[in-house]
């Protein structure tokens, strides 16, 4: 169930990235699309989440490892310094305000990709490259004439990748804990 509360957290915040940054320069339409389905997205691991709680009964197998201990904690202090930090100094040297964005990105990228080893969990690294990545992309964007899709690329898309992460484990953490390997 840590799991599922993991991801629960992925969606939500995958949600909040493409809604808050789905915006100018894409059209109307394709702005209510993208906040529409990032929702619905959000909702699938709610749906899933709520499934998984139903079907879970405590055993007696012993103690589960904690995901939410020592290592998890050191890192996200971390993460709350480096984007509140980060965000001020931006502010300071007057950088465009699209590059706040980027930053999230790549804190919270760096913040997965260092929470795999703790977790013992590889699968994380992957979306957390991603959003490093995505994360640079858009600060090297907001320093030219790009800035203006820096929301797009490290906001929308690494909500769109926090999303498919969540519904796709979250989807086999079903299927693995279904009776029968089929989700309920």
């Amino acid at each position: 169930m840590q799991r599922m509360n993991g991801l629960l957290v992925g969606a939500v915040f995958g949600a909040v990235f493409v809604v808050v940054n789905a915006q100018s320069p894409l059209n109307s339409v394709t702005v209510n699309v993208l906040r529409v389905v990032a929702v619905l997205a959000a909702a699938s691991v709610v749906a899933m989440w709520f499934a998984t709680a139903r079907r879970e009964r405590p055993t007696a197998a012993g103690p589960r490892r904690n995901m939410f201990g020592r290592g998890y904690l050191i890192i996200v202090a971390a993460e709350v310094i480096l984007l509140f930090g980060g965000i001020r100094l931006l502010a300071a040297w007057e950088q465009p305000e699209q590059m706040n964005v980027a930053w999230v990105a790549f804190v919270v990228g760096v913040h997965f990709v260092a929470l795999a080893p703790v977790w013992k969990d590889w699968g994380i690294a992957v979306p957390g490259a991603v959003l490093t990545v995505l994360g640079v992309a858009g600060l090297v964007m907001a320093a030219t004439s790009a800035v203006t899709w820096v929301p797009l690329v490290s906001g929308v898309l690494s909500g769109a990748v926090l999303l498919a992460g969540s519904v796709t484990f979250g989807w086999r953490g079903m299927t693995a804990a279904s009776p029968r390997g089929v989700a309920a």
